[in-house]
């Protein structure tokens, strides 16, 4: 028995869930304890992931019964709230099955889920940041045939390597039987782990030199525009700003979510505290939180269906207005 937390069977002391042990210190997502003591960290966690599932939820049921929101961007969109809504319940899974069901086969598979969830995720992030740099690199040619099957392709790949990731843990390579060879997330191997953050640290890097080109686009574009209209002073800094701003917000809020736990899982090992492993996960769980937030309550086009869905909600008496940008 590997829980983290409880007392095991073969133990003779009780010790506190703070600290480390040469056999136990990684965070357990598989174990099966006879007498689970309730950790508040996965309370903490549970909650998280039952708020990021209603979030994406709403996402995901919008685009679905929207026949307009089927163009290329809102399919990638709609990818990255299935993953997150995936994750979301991979977070509530986890909690009922570590305390009440206590199966380590149901684990290994709700670990297997999380770890495909989080991939789709980082992988769809990915995906819509490519999608924005062509709309802008190939402006005249974006709306084409060509882009819906570029879409489908990078669906494809995505939801594919995520699939095939999560499955390693169901497959065999974990750590049940070799603990030495344990991460600081069990049952994931050690190698398993630096495979997910190498990939991670390329995907940001990737990620961070689109978005500086997208940036150096928009900078041009708005340049041009302001010329053409004779306010530079005004419409290309503003513009400016405001394209720079919204990146960053982007950029920023992606790293400073992942780094953490990427960084701890390169630098980390399982005699650690499972305590480092909380501190540092839980705020990779609330990127799933904010996507929808920023990809999508923040679109014009999700925000009309959402506001004509609260109208219709609304009694008779209550009137309906319509929104200009000016209110986002």
């Amino acid at each position: 028995m590997n829980e983290n937390f409880s007392k095991s069977s073969g133990e003779s002391e009780q010790g506190s869930w703070l600290e480390p042990r040469e056999d136990r210190g990684s965070l357990d997502l598989a174990s099966v304890p006879q007498e689970p003591v309730l950790n508040p960290w996965d309370v903490v966690l549970c909650i998280s992931g039952t708020i990021i599932s209603c979030e994406n939820a709403i996402v995901v049921a919008v685009i679905f019964y929207t026949p307009s929101l089927r163009t290329p961007m809102f399919l990638l969109i709609g990818s990255l709230a299935t993953a997150d809504l995936l994750a979301g319940l991979g977070l509530i899974l986890h909690f009922v099955f570590l305390y009440c069901v206590q199966s380590e086969v149901v684990n290994l598979i709700t670990v297997g889920l999380l770890v495909a969830s989080f991939t789709a995720s980082v992988s769809s992030l990915l995906a819509i940041t490519i999608d924005r740099y062509l709309s802008l690199y190939n402006a005249l040619t974006y709306y084409s045939d060509r882009t819906v099957t570029r879409t489908y392709i990078m669906l494809i790949l995505t939801w594919g390597v995520s699939i095939c990731l999560g499955m390693l843990p169901i497959m065999g390579w974990n750590c049940l039987k070799d603990t030495a060879s344990c991460s600081i997330v069990r049952p994931l191997t050690k190698n398993n782990l630096v495979i997910l953050s190498v990939s991670f640290f390329m995907v940001f890097a990737l990620m961070l030199q689109l978005y500086t080109q997208i940036c150096k686009i928009v900078c041009r574009h708005a340049h041009q525009i302001a010329l053409q209209r004779h306010f530079l002073s005004t419409s290309h800094y503003v513009t400016t700003r405001k394209g720079i701003s919204t990146l960053a917000v982007i950029l920023g809020t992606f790293a400073s979510c992942w780094l953490p736990f990427t960084i701890y899982c390169l630098l980390g090992d399982y005699t650690y505290p499972p305590l480092y492993t909380y501190i540092t996960l839980l705020p990779a769980t609330y990127n799933s939180m904010i996507n929808p937030i920023i990809y999508a309550f923040r679109n014009q086009e999700i925000q009309k269906v959402l506001w004509a869905a609260c109208c219709g909600c609304m009694s008779s008496k209550m009137s309906c207005r319509s929104r200009s940008p000016s209110d986002v």
